[in-house]
């Protein structure tokens, strides 16, 4: 489990891109790209590699007025998955 105070990043060579064409956003890396839903899209806009976990929660609880404890689950899962298809890690 990623704690609180784990400062997540994507790994070199991934990136977010908004495929206009599509109208979606979507995680590209190295021979592989992942169609990103409004949620994880808006996790990894919020994934900076320069703040925790906590941070990142805390934010996101404030910008859709969501209650924290609700919404971390969710976020934790989602970097849990990527760092287990290894596009991201925490330092």
């Amino acid at each position: 489990m990623i704690p609180e105070t784990g400062v997540p990043r994507l790994l070199s060579g991934c990136r977010t891109k908004h495929d206009k064409v599509r109208g979606n956003w979507v995680l590209l890396a190295p021979e592989r790209a992942i169609k990103l839903d409004d949620i994880g899209a808006a996790i990894l806009a919020e994934t900076d590699g320069t703040r925790s976990l906590g941070a990142i929660l805390d934010a996101l609880a404030t910008k859709y007025n969501a209650p924290r404890d609700q919404i971390s689950g969710d976020v934790i899962t989602f970097l849990e998955s990527l760092r287990d298809r290894r596009m991201l890690e925490v330092a």
